[in-house]
């Protein structure tokens, strides 16, 4: 036999009043009767006031004794060769990266560790459920694992989340509970902001501290000409002004140093230039979070474009076509390109020239804003030279005139006359150009970004016909489905990832460990919040099914001890 609620046998102490009551005997009021004879079979009573005395009902006692031990084991839910129901505990963990700050010894995710084994200790779990919380909540553990094997999960677990809200994950653990009135535990660092409504069923705990940190904010790296051109922007969350060194070293060993000065809540930018085509790392001081005193930035040049200009272009345009190619970065003529310059009704994927009725617009112009190939296009003096409309999505215009047209495969057209327009002698020519060029390199397959943020998205372009995958630190991997210009959810990892195209290495990016609100240790500390709903010890000893037998034997014992009595009673 087995019990899935032992305090049910508490019960079982009401057998001691019970027997008491048998053995206590009161004294009886005197009745006056007219003839003996009505007294046949008279009942002991004592002589004077209530006391001890041997009872004469040992069956009528030994019925109700079995009826309190049958109401007990129902109780303590008593089951003859079956499986006690494993007591369920559900667990909520910060995922947050400000879980990897020390206190003391220990990082904060290193005490949830400890709080979540003697948890299930005390409560004598048999399975937990444990939820990461985070920009998207994430099941440790789980559903309903045995406990050993989720705390080993969880001492593998390495919180690393951007700042986001723990509602979802509070709301999944509610789903995943027993019951609807099962008590959900949420350890963090911290106190929670206001505007969180914590369901009642929640108790919340902090293990964090509060703590001065200085941290990247963020980082940026570009390659041209062989430099590796180094951007950092650096916080300081402490009380007091600081004097911080940041140091930066390249793959090849060079290293460079400078000093900060910052005032409390302050920030500053550092730009620094290497000589390499390797990795460079930029270091801060070991504090409170090492997590965000340290980024490594990949080589990120621009992607080569291979630029053609089709025979039949104008000469004035193919002119001012050649002489942006020649000073453009990452720009070569290629017999096979991918971007080409045509003139209309060619197969260049981007025509330049004007045909039918020539017209002179001086503006105003109207473009569609939000366009990536008119970002910080300026037409202010521009003269612009039209003829008959282009087909295709009208991007740029002036009166009835369409200066600029995109089709549906991506063609560009450019309805402009270059020897009657001075476009190309103004800003406005590279500008365009160069946006076209940015285009097309986010064309390229691969990774157009080298470097990410923390719960940012991922864009990426595959071409059909491979395989893609992603594979990150400590052996994770993610299938890259779809083709083309794909934008996919964030990385949960920092760390670099590898973009592999049919298993063999084709890209990298990193994904860097910051985020400014994470690194804030200044609002960490003791908090509590207990749950306003409980689990009385009632419902505690009925939220899970229980066997009838033990009621049907007391139901069947009560009714024989009442016709017993009531026998005994007519007799």
């Amino acid at each position: 036999m087995t019990l899935g609620f032992p305090l049910g046998l508490l019960a079982l102490f009401a057998l001691g009043p019970l027997v008491a009551a048998y053995f206590l005997r009161r004294k009886q009021p005197p009745r006056r009767v007219s003839a003996l004879f009505l007294w046949k079979t008279p009942d002991q009573r004592a002589e004077a006031g209530p006391r001890f005395q041997r009872f004469s009902r040992e069956l009528s006692l030994l019925l109700e004794s079995l009826a309190v031990i049958a109401g007990a084991l129902f109780l303590a839910d008593a089951r003859c060769g079956s499986e006690v129901p494993r007591k369920h505990v559900v667990v909520i963990v910060d995922g947050g990266l400000s879980m990897l700050a020390k206190v003391g010894s220990k990082s904060s995710a290193d005490l949830v560790r400890d709080a979540v084994a003697k948890l299930a200790s005390d409560e004598r779990a048999a399975v937990l459920t444990i939820i990461e919380s985070g920009v998207r909540p994430t099941v440790l553990a789980g559903p309903q694992l045995e406990t050993d094997r989720a705390l080993s999960l969880l001492e593998a677990w390495r919180p690393a989340q951007p700042s986001h809200d723990v509602v979802p994950a509070l709301l999944l653990a509610r789903e995943l509970s027993t019951s609807k009135d099962q008590r959900l535990h949420f350890f963090t660092d911290g106190p929670l902001p206001v505007s969180v409504a914590l369901p009642p069923q929640v108790d919340v705990r902090s293990v964090g501290k509060a703590s001065d940190n200085v941290a990247f904010l963020s980082a940026q790296r570009r390659d041209e000409d062989g430099v590796a051109a180094v951007t950092v922007r650096v916080g300081s969350f402490s009380q007091d002004a600081r004097k911080v060194p940041v140091r930066f070293q390249a793959e090849d060993g060079a290293t460079q140093e400078e000093t900060l000065e910052l005032a409390s809540g302050a920030s500053a930018v550092l730009r620094v230039s290497f000589r390499t085509a390797g990795t460079v790392t930029a270091r801060l001081p070991p504090d409170a979070l090492p997590e965000d005193g340290e980024v490594t930035l990949l080589p990120s040049p621009d992607a080569p474009v291979r630029v053609a200009v089709l025979e039949g272009l104008d000469a004035q345009a193919k002119k001012a076509v050649e002489r942006f190619v020649a000073i453009a970065p990452g720009l070569s003529a290629a017999a096979e390109p991918n971007l080409s310059f045509g003139a209309p009704g060619s197969q260049g994927k981007v025509t330049i020239g004007a045909k039918g009725t020539l017209r002179s617009f001086v503006g105003p112009f109207f473009a569609q804003k939000g366009h990536p190939v008119l970002d910080d296009v300026q037409l202010g003096g521009v003269v612009w030279t039209a003829g008959e409309n282009p087909p295709g999505r009208a991007l740029m215009s002036a009166g009835d005139a369409v200066l600029l047209s995109e089709e549906s495969d991506g063609v560009l057209h450019l309805n402009l006359d270059v020897g009657r327009s001075n476009v190309q002698r103004t800003v406005a020519w590279p500008v365009l150009l160069g946006n076209v060029v940015r285009q097309v390199r986010l064309g390229v397959p691969g990774l157009p970004r080298k470097h990410v943020m923390l719960g940012e998205d991922v864009p990426l372009v595959t071409v059909p016909g491979s395989v893609w995958t992603l594979e990150g630190p400590g052996g994770r991997s993610r299938s890259v489905l779809g083709v083309g210009a794909l934008t996919l959810p964030p990385l949960d990892v920092p760390g670099k990832w590898v973009l592999k195209k049919d298993g063999a290495p084709a890209d990298a990016l990193y994904v860097l460990p910051l985020d400014p609100r994470e690194s804030d240790l200044r609002t960490r500390g003791p908090y509590q919040v207990d749950a306003t709903v409980g689990e009385a010890l009632a419902s505690l000893a009925f939220k899970t099914p229980r066997h009838w037998w033990p009621l049907a034997v007391l139901l069947a014992l009560v009714l024989v001890d009442f016709w017993l009595t009531a026998r005994k009673g007519r007799a």
